[in-house]
């Protein structure tokens, strides 16, 4: 077989393992079937080429195809440079609010993302003792409670006082996160910042301040390696899809 044969069967038997490792992990999404999308189309490249399908095609074909693959690869990559910037994002201090965007809550507590949240805002609570904290998600299908109370519980069996913490349990999607958080705010003005994993850091603040948040930053927190190509590449079709519907 040709060096891009082996690739593609490589990039397509690779990309069906990791989401088969994901399903397995109980990542709390079906993205893992991107995945299982993405390998099965390596696969199926890599035959095209073998049999010399590409050959046989027009070269205007050929070459719009082409075109079409270098845009997206562009737009892939401009898109992961984006959220990239946004891996080390620190807050000031002595911020009115922080909000803390919810994920998924099991029966034994907060899931790994979710923690590291978590654990990100209570740190800065330590440090900053007038900071308000506003924990927001509803109660999804995989979710023993609402995130809200989930995050709530969380936070005052690690020490942090209840009276400074404030629950938002309807949100569905990170726009309602926001958009229901600023409705505990005493102002959209308040300087706030978003407590979200490293690869959510960019797309969050560009939907706070579209949706009215004008002294807003974030308190960028870890994630868990193992699944970071799958969140980093989940966040490209976010991006893209909160551009298309106009919350970015």
């Amino acid at each position: 077989m040709s060096l891009p044969v082996i690739l593609l069967t490589l990039a397509g038997i690779l990309c069906v393992l990791y989401g088969i490792m994901v399903f397995l992990l109980r990542s709390g999404t079906n993205f893992y079937a991107v995945w299982l999308a993405l390998g099965a189309s390596f696969l199926l490249l890599g035959c095209l080429t073998r049999i010399r399908f590409w050959d046989h095609l027009p070269k205007i074909a050929r070459t719009l195809l082409l075109l079409v693959l270098t845009a997206g690869l562009f737009l892939f990559c401009l898109c992961e440079g984006f959220v990239l910037r946004g891996f080390h994002s620190t807050a000031p201090a002595d911020l009115d609010y922080l909000i803390v965007l919810g994920a998924q809550v099991r029966e034994d507590g907060p899931s790994a993302v979710l923690k590291y949240r978590l654990d990100a805002a209570a740190e800065y609570l330590c440090q900053n003792s007038d900071t308000l904290c506003i924990v927001t998600g509803g109660k999804g299908s995989g979710d023993a409670v609402s995130e809200g109370e989930g995050m709530r519980d969380y936070l005052i069996k690690i020490g942090i006082d209840p009276a400074r913490i404030i629950v938002e349990d309807q949100a569905r999607n990170t726009v309602q996160n926001i958009q229901y958080s600023m409705r505990l705010m005493s102002s959209p003005d308040a300087p706030t910042a978003l407590v979200t994993n490293n690869f959510h850091v960019t797309r969050a603040l560009a939907l706070a301040r579209k949706q009215g948040l004008t002294d807003v930053y974030a308190v960028s927190a870890p994630s868990t390696l193992l699944y970071l190509p799958n969140n980093m590449f989940r966040e490209f079709f976010g991006l893209t899809k909160d551009f298309l519907l106009g919350n970015l």
